[in-house]
């Protein structure tokens, strides 16, 4: 749903190709978490840690795991990359700019989840 050949003007919306990088990013992470905690376990991983092995569960089930008979627009399957990536705090999606930011995730304008202003997410 997220290929490069998909992308464009008149074909998806402007944050397609940074969502998509982001989401892959994201998951990378999440797996080495998941690998941490089959080590030291889950109770040692830091907040952030955490998130980010929610974040790999919600994304395997909902995003990987769409059935063949669901019907998901691009757009649909874009908001729904902004669901899951607003599990996760703003100050740690380093591959959408800080307009994405402020537009699709979740939370409030202007701060992040973990209380860090925007203007630290790079543009």
């Amino acid at each position: 749903r997220l290929m490069k050949d998909g992308v464009g003007k008149d074909f998806t919306r402007e944050d397609h190709p940074h969502v998509a990088s982001q989401l892959y990013a994201s998951y990378a992470r999440a797996l080495e978490v998941r690998n941490l905690a089959s080590i030291i376990g889950a109770e040692e991983l830091t907040e952030s840690d955490r998130q980010f092995l929610s974040f790999a569960e919600d994304f395997e089930k909902r995003f990987i795991g769409q059935s063949e008979d669901e019907d998901r627009s691009i757009f649909d399957t874009l908001n729904l990359a902004w669901d899951l990536l607003s599990l996760l705090p703003p100050d740690t999606l380093s591959r959408v700019s800080e307009d994405e930011l402020r537009k699709y995730h979740h939370y409030a304008p202007g701060i992040s989840q973990s209380g860090t202003d925007f203007k630290s997410v790079p543009a």
